[in-house]
């Protein structure tokens, strides 16, 4: 416990500079990016050839960020993911898994639920930038098509006053 603990401790403190990442200008170089904040937790090729990168602060965290490439390497613009607004875009045409974590990069967790025997991931991020919250992305039975989403609190920020 106290290794997940200290681990938890150290990734918070690495990706607290990731804040920063947001204030990175477009038409830099991904080799710079990556030299300042280190490597993105994820990396997607795109069919022309492009790639995304995702820097998260998940399982623990509530903030991932992320960017589109041009041709020649360098950055369009980093984004805030982990958003309402962005999470809006999952209701619009049809969501693979793949194409669901190279937009939003891993979840903070994978769960099962009886009814229609369906994989649920679990977003960690700040509803509305305030409530703990977890976005639920509902994955289908074969969880490879997201087939719906809502916010809901997050367990860990609950209170057990019993």
């Amino acid at each position: 416990m106290q290794r997940l603990v200290l681990t938890t401790f150290i990734l918070t403190l690495t990706l607290a500079g990731c804040a920063q990442l947001q204030s990175v200008k477009p038409g830099t170089p991904v080799a710079e990016v990556i030299k300042q904040f280190g490597p993105p937790i994820t990396v997607c090729r795109k069919n022309d050839g492009t790639e995304r990168f995702i820097w998260t602060q998940q399982p623990l965290g509530h903030y991932a960020w992320g960017t589109d490439t041009n041709k020649d390497g360098t950055i369009i613009e980093i984004k805030q993911l982990l958003t309402d607004a962005h999470f809006e875009v999952l209701s619009t045409g049809k969501w693979s898994d793949e194409q669901v974590l190279c937009e939003f990069g891993p979840p903070a967790n994978i769960e099962g639920i009886a009814k229609g025997n369906e994989r649920v991931w679990g977003y960690r991020y700040r509803q509305f930038s305030v409530w703990y919250s977890l976005m639920y992305v509902y994955m289908g039975a074969d969880g490879k098509q997201a087939n719906r989403h809502h916010p809901g609190p997050d367990p860990m920020y609950l209170r057990n006053d019993r």
